[in-house]
């Protein structure tokens, strides 16, 4: 795993992201808490996963990090420069080193403009490439990468499977040769043999480019396959943050212990023997989340304290943190059970 040094290329410090709601009516207006304090560094070619639920606020938090929705309170930081105390201008420019590919390519794509449109896009945006002979070797070069037939140059989006799809917007989030990738569930709309090729394409690009990544999604079978460090997220605030392998083998909250073990195995019979936890209730209501712990009125854990007591992210050891008090009443057997291979 890489280590983060002193300057790492990202970092996350107390960001929130706050809406405000109407619920409907003349009723009154309700603040939805999306991202809720989140800190956390990133560093050169890592990948950092932030897994959870629908609505847990991980989508949002990729939108921050790409500077493409400014946050409430806190700051995002990159190459050590805040994102929002930049010029407009600075900002601009800086994008280029922060790209994104998102869940559904089609959507992601303008279905007006053919491949060779959308590769280019970023080009003539940030006035780059104007030569023709330096574009056509740029194309064929992004194409080659990320496995597009050249002959697909000159087709458009609809045209292609949803595999094909999101290789093309993985090349157009390359086309300028970024730093950071933000990949928001960028395999969850794909079958499951492509969504394998898409994580070996991204292993390959983040050696070929020396890329960090902010890997977004809610299967931690895959992050298992991709990330160096995982942050779960539960209503808005990272509940756990450590090493992928120390978290899969390990779970230091109720919640992450919950997730693990819905992850299928392909042996029947560790299978069997794996304590299957099924979570009671739904997520709570984002508009209004319960008092203290906001896991606790599904957690098998819960104590007095944690309907009154919101926890803190608090180091455990190595770099780990969790957000639970009563971490020594996790059963040590289920954690060893769900961390089978």
């Amino acid at each position: 795993m890489p280590e983060i040094d002193s300057a790492p290329l990202l970092e996350v410090r107390d960001v929130s992201k706050y809406f405000t709601v109407s619920r409907g009516g003349f009723g009154p207006r309700a603040t939805l808490k999306a991202v809720d304090g989140a800190s956390f560094a990133v560093g050169a070619q890592e990948t950092f996963a932030v897994v959870g639920e629908s609505g847990s606020g991980k989508s949002t938090l990729g939108r921050l990090i790409a500077a493409l929705e400014r946050p409430t309170g806190g700051d995002v930081l990159f190459e050590g420069r805040s994102l929002w105390r930049l010029g407009r201008g600075e900002l601009r420019m800086l994008r280029r080193h922060i790209q994104s590919i998102f869940q559904d390519p089609y959507s992601s794509l303008n279905p007006r403009f053919t491949v060779r449109e959308i590769l280019s896009e970023p080009w003539d945006i940030h006035g780059l490439h104007r030569g023709q002979g330096e574009r056509q070797r740029e194309l064929r070069a992004l194409c080659d990468l990320c496995g597009i037939a050249l002959s697909a140059l000159e087709r458009y989006p609809h045209e292609f499977s949803g595999g094909q799809r999101q290789r093309v917007g993985i090349a157009r989030a390359l086309a300028l040769k970024p730093r950071l990738l933000v990949a928001d569930e960028p395999v969850s709309s794909l079958d499951v043999s492509i969504q394998a090729q898409i994580v070996n394409l991204l292993k390959d690009l983040q050696s070929e480019f020396h890329l960090a990544i902010v890997f977004i999604s809610h299967d931690l079978s895959v992050v298992r396959q991709l990330a160096d460090r995982v942050a779960v997220m539960y209503l808005g605030k990272i509940v756990e943050l450590a090493g992928t392998e120390e978290l899969l083998a390990d779970p230091q909250h109720p919640y992450t212990e919950a997730l693990l073990s819905a992850i299928p195995l392909p042996d029947p019979e560790p299978s069997r023997r794996r304590e299957r936890l099924i979570l009671p209730g739904d997520l709570p209501s984002p508009y209004d989340p319960p008092p203290g712990c906001g896991f606790h009125p599904r957690c098998r854990y819960a104590q007095t304290s944690c309907r009154t007591q919101v926890p803190e992210l608090s180091l455990i050891v190595g770099g780990r943190r969790a957000a639970c008090p009563v971490r020594p009443f996790l059963a040590r057997s289920s954690r060893a059970a769900i961390a089978a291979p």
